[in-house]
């Protein structure tokens, strides 16, 4: 990635176009204006036969700056960094901070391009990108340029577990807007990671997100609930939130499916999710600790349409790291006493 700065001073990842996408770019432009050049000089041939050398000499030399310098630079300009290779490589040439290039930026990067590619067959260039950190050609370091992929490769979202349903619309009246985006980027890392963890090294970072998270807001993690069960009930919340904006609902009305719930005004619709539990020390009870277990093994199935309601088992809470005979040593996501 490219951290590029904008006058607003918003930091952009813009990912930079390496050394083979730029020269295939560039091949297929050269492909394309040296066909172009070919085709006009066959034509011009015949119509100034009657023209002396010299004439005829000045007449290639502009039809070459024309086609090989004059309509590469004019296509940049108008398509605003988008020449036919660039195009088919998903490339497009930028500025410095982002923005579009206009056409004092297509001119250097053209007249630089005739002696870095024309001239030395590409040499300087490729020396030029491989030596550059961004891959930038001596042309883009002159017009303050950079090349970028247009195109990239969407990674699927690793998925967020869902709080625990007692948990849902408790910190509807948190204060979200204080939260930094590098805050909600760790709390996503590590619900989408837990169970990967080390017990010990899970409940710890847990614990440690949440009183930042606590800071931010400046309301303190409730006593009752377990660390991750405190980022999970936030971060559903957060989406909640995201959800009603986005749809145009109102924080009192409007039914929208946010992790796994359905969020009705400030009660609950359960949809069937077989709960949400932290990684558990060595030696724990499994599903039996976590104080959320799902419907009970042989109960009746619901009817049709009737939500699916989780059964509740008392459970213990007690950190993982407390010594022995100081309870049961289990941890999750427990109902409040």
């Amino acid at each position: 990635m490219s951290d590029l700065v904008t006058g607003e001073a918003v930091a952009l990842e813009l990912r930079a176009a390496k050394l083979p996408s730029r020269a295939l770019a560039i091949l297929i432009d050269l492909v394309v204006a040296w066909v172009v050049y070919l085709a006009i000089s066959i034509g011009l041939l015949s119509a100034t036969g009657s023209l002396d050398d010299a004439a005829q000499a000045a007449v290639a030399v502009a039809l070459f700056l024309f086609v090989l310098v004059g309509v590469p630079i004019a296509v940049e300009t108008l398509s605003h960094g988008r020449s036919l290779g660039k195009l088919a490589c998903g490339l497009r040439v930028v500025r410095d901070d982002g923005g579009p290039i206009r056409f004092r930026h297509a001119l250097v990067r053209g007249a630089m391009g005739v002696v870095e590619i024309l001239a030395s067959f590409g040499v300087v260039a490729c020396i030029a990108s491989l030596v550059s950190a961004r891959g930038r050609r001596i042309g883009d370091v002159f017009a303050g340029t950079l090349v970028v992929r247009e195109r990239v490769p969407v990674a699927h979202l690793p998925f967020i577990p869902p709080p625990p349903p007692w948990l849902v619309g408790r910190f509807s009246g948190l204060d979200l807007s204080g939260v930094p985006d590098s805050l909600w980027l760790a709390v996503r890392q590590y619900l989408t990671r837990m169970t990967q963890l080390d017990p010990q090294v899970g409940w710890s970072l847990a614990e440690r997100l949440a009183g930042d998270l606590a800071e931010c807001t400046g309301v303190a993690v409730p006593s009752d609930v377990p660390p991750a069960a405190y980022l999970a009930a936030v971060v559903n919340e957060r989406q909640a939130r995201d959800a009603r904006r986005a749809f145009g609902g109102s924080e009192s009305g409007g039914t929208y499916p946010v992790a796994g719930f359905g969020v009705q005004g400030s009660g609950v619709q359960e949809s069937g999710v077989q709960g949400f539990a932290v990684p558990e020390p060595a030696g724990s009870g499994g599903a039996e600790s976590a104080g959320w277990s799902g419907p009970a093994a042989g109960a009746a199935a619901p009817a049709v349409g009737e939500p699916v309601r989780p059964s509740y088992r008392p459970a213990q809470e007690q950190r993982p790291d407390a010594g022995a005979g100081g309870g049961t040593g289990r941890s999750g996501f427990a109902p409040p006493a």
